[in-house]
């Protein structure tokens, strides 16, 4: 077996110093080099890529969690310092939480007019994946409905209010309650009325539109 790759090699570089394969080899040989050094770069760039993102995915990870401790130690301005920080150098899907939790801050500190510009803008933000934005809506809508009118309420989450949506009942909850809390007892009515009729509405959303309802019976007004 030995003597049969020893002759099978003699035999290789016998072709290899042949004419034509010389022929070949400077036709071509720099194309050949060319193609090799490619893909060597691209291997090294992908495992570099690859790397840079696992590593930067973690820090950023790491900070909001630091973040969120602080947050639950009632740390409120070093929380915020370091979601600030992370919404303009954090990685993939960390900046956005950033700034829910940011808003989300703002709102337990009592700058609710703040809380509900930042909650409406991450809404408007087509960047964002539209499950994020959803859920941002529907935080401004709920501030809304004690701090603002229907019609503001309306404008951030009645698109939401739709069969198709995942998050319609609790966007028609948020629309039933600024109805009734603006006095408008026949609208509210027909909000809470489409979540009681949606069999696929939450127990609690469900429970607290027929409790609602059966209010405005009670009360004669619509």
């Amino acid at each position: 077996m030995a003597n049969q790759d020893d002759s099978f090699i003699r035999e290789v570089n016998e072709e290899l110093r042949s004419d034509q394969m010389k022929a070949i080899w400077t036709r071509f040989g720099g194309l050949i080099v060319a193609l090799a050094a490619l893909i060597v770069l691209g291997t090294v760039g992908k495992v570099g890529y690859d790397y840079w993102q696992e590593t930067s995915s973690s820090r950023s990870g790491d900070a909001f969690l630091a973040a969120l401790n602080l947050a639950r130690e009632n740390k409120s301005d070093e929380a915020f310092a370091a979601l600030t920080a992370l919404e303009k150098d954090g990685y993939g899907s960390y900046p956005v939480l950033a700034r829910l939790r940011t808003a989300t801050l703002q709102a337990q500190k009592g700058e609710t007019d703040a809380a509900i510009a930042a909650f409406s803008d991450i809404g408007k933000d087509t960047r964002i994946p539209p499950a994020l934005r959803d859920a941002a809506r529907l935080r401004a809508a709920y501030l809304l409905v004690d701090n603002g009118t229907y019609e503001r309420v309306s404008s951030e989450v009645e698109q939401l209010a739709v069969p198709q949506n995942t998050m319609r009942h609790s966007a028609r909850e948020a629309l039933g309650l600024a109805a009734y809390k603006a006095g408008d007892f026949a609208r509210a009515k027909s909000w809470f009325q489409q979540i009681t009729d949606d069999k696929e509405s939450p127990r609690g959303v469900m429970g607290r539109a027929q409790m609602l309802l059966d209010v405005i019976a009670a009360s004669g007004k619509a």
